[in-house]
């Protein structure tokens, strides 16, 4: 068990360094590296906190937080495009890839959601 998760380790570290040099600075590749680790983790819903308590001390110094993740996001300067062309080197061209994009909604339940308003939601192939 311990060698698969050596293994495991040692091949996550190997995937984020292939878009490592995308980042200009050592916190934002830091912070890259915690974000695709919340990403990946089995949490129920993928917020701005949840995939950042799950990558938890992954994240820059200070940064592991919710902020850390939108400072990212937001303000960290990297290669948007650089980093699409990391991606197809790394799972192929569109004849042998195949991108999936599922936007996952749910239903709204109550009132009380401030700044909530009816929006289409694939799941329920309507405006609930």
């Amino acid at each position: 068990m311990q060698s698969e998760v050596l293994e495991w380790s040692a091949g996550f570290t190997a995937f984020c360094s292939r878009f490592a040099h995308r980042f200009s600075r050592v916190e934002s590749r830091r912070q890259m590296v915690a974000y695709v680790c919340g990403l990946l983790a089995e949490v129920e819903r993928k917020n701005g906190w949840t995939p950042a308590e799950a990558a938890g001390a992954a994240g820059a110094a200070g940064d592991t937080g919710p902020e850390g993740m939108q400072r990212l996001l937001n303000f960290y300067a990297w290669d948007g495009d650089g980093l699409r062309e990391v991606v197809v080197e790394a799972i192929g061209d569109e004849a042998s890839g195949v991108l999936i994009v599922d936007e996952t909604g749910f239903f709204k339940k109550g009132n009380k959601s401030a700044g909530a308003a009816r929006q289409y939601s694939g799941t329920a192939g309507a405006c609930p």
